[in-house]
This record gives structure tokens, sequence and C-alpha cells, in this order.
């Protein structure tokens, strides 16, 4: 999915009035939909790093229940997300296969804080995505891609069977969709700012 305003050549560029650019990570296991998340928020044309998956990569990739998935991310999703006429910021969405944790160890480096998409078809692959987090110290949030087909739980369920700390965010989403996706961040944003303030003000 491209951007919706990767048309807007305007879009391109930063308002001079931009102060403050902050890194977010987005997570999650293979095929949770990361890159049709950054691709639904950004405001310019997402960069992509997806290559055609092949017999080779099912040889160590769990595929189960993606088996009409053709591509996948080797390197990250880059994309941006101006806030306010001050604060912008830059999405990057880190290939879900376990053999690439080595590469997105690397990229919390400099991040604020990152949001793990989880899937209740699996919710057990986001535990090696938490616990990297966790290892390195970097705050987050959850969001449940609601897939078509897939079964829903409610909260309590959901945060029981992550083993979820009371105060970490928990919220559902739909990755093809700007408006879902955006309430979804938001809820990180307003997570990270809470942590560095002690109070629950927003950020935009």
């Amino acid at each position: 999915m491209d951007s919706a305003l990767a048309s807007d050549d305007k879009a391109v560029y930063l308002p001079n009035t931009v102060r403050v650019a902050a890194k977010i990570l987005v997570v999650g296991h293979f095929a949770v939909g990361k890159t049709t998340y950054v691709g639904s928020l950004s405001e310019i044309r997402p960069l992509r790093t997806e290559e055609t998956m092949t017999q080779a990569g099912a040889l160590i990739d769990d595929l189960r229940g993606t088996e009409d998935k053709t591509t996948t991310t080797v390197a990250m999703d880059f994309g941006r997300l101006t806030l306010s006429d001050s604060l912008v910021l830059y999405l990057f969405g880190a290939p879900g296969q376990q053999r690439f944790t080595r590469l997105w160890r690397d990229m919390t480096n400099g991040a604020l804080g990152a949001l793990v998409l989880a899937d209740t078809r699996r919710l057990e692959q986001s535990f090696p995505v938490m616990a990297v987090l966790e290892e390195h110290g970097l705050p987050y949030a959850v969001a449940v891609n609601q897939f078509e087909g897939s079964p829903r739980f409610a909260e309590p369920e959901v945060r029981e069977a992550l083993d979820l700390l009371p105060e970490t965010p928990l919220v559902t989403c739909d990755a093809r969709d700007r408006i879902s996706s955006t309430h979804a961040l938001i809820a990180l944003v307003q997570y990270l700012q809470a942590r560095q303030t002690g109070s629950s003000q927003e950020i935009v």
C-alpha cells in the first residue's frame, strides 16, 4: 500500500518550523502487517525493501498461516509522519523473521519507543519481539492487527496471554486503515510522553 499522501510533492519536504524529530520502531513477527502499517501512515512514499519469498526461506522461516504471502521485508520499511508544526516522527518497520533479529537490534539505537503489532492467531510469536525490546530498555505499546477471520478476544484476555504490564498500552487496529493506524500510534506517543513527564498530557 502506497502512502495516501505520496503523490503530493509538497509532502516530501519538512516545514521550516520542525524542531524535534523522533524515531519510532514498528515491530512484530513475520507477516503481521508492519509494511502495510507504515505505508498507511507515511506522508511520503514509504521506502520498502521487499523481496519475493523463495523455497529457501521456507526452510528457516515459520510460514504457518501465511500461505498467501509472496514477498517479505529483508531490511526495513521507512516512513515519515508530521504530528505538528514542530514535531515529526520517523517510522522504521523491522523485518519479522528471527534470522533478522540482529539487524533490528541495531535499529533500536536512538529510538524513542516501539509499536508491537500482534496477531491473535499467533500471539506466542510476539514474545521474542517483546523480549528484544525489553532487553534494550525500549518502551512499547501493543496493537493487535485485526485480520479478517482472526479470533477476537477481550482486552484482559489478550493482555494476560501476552503477559503485559498494567501500564503497557494495548489497542486494536486495522493496519490498512490510516485512521485506525493513527489511533494506535497516538496511544504509543501518549504513553511515551507520560513516561517522560509523569503525566498523561497529550503530545499532539
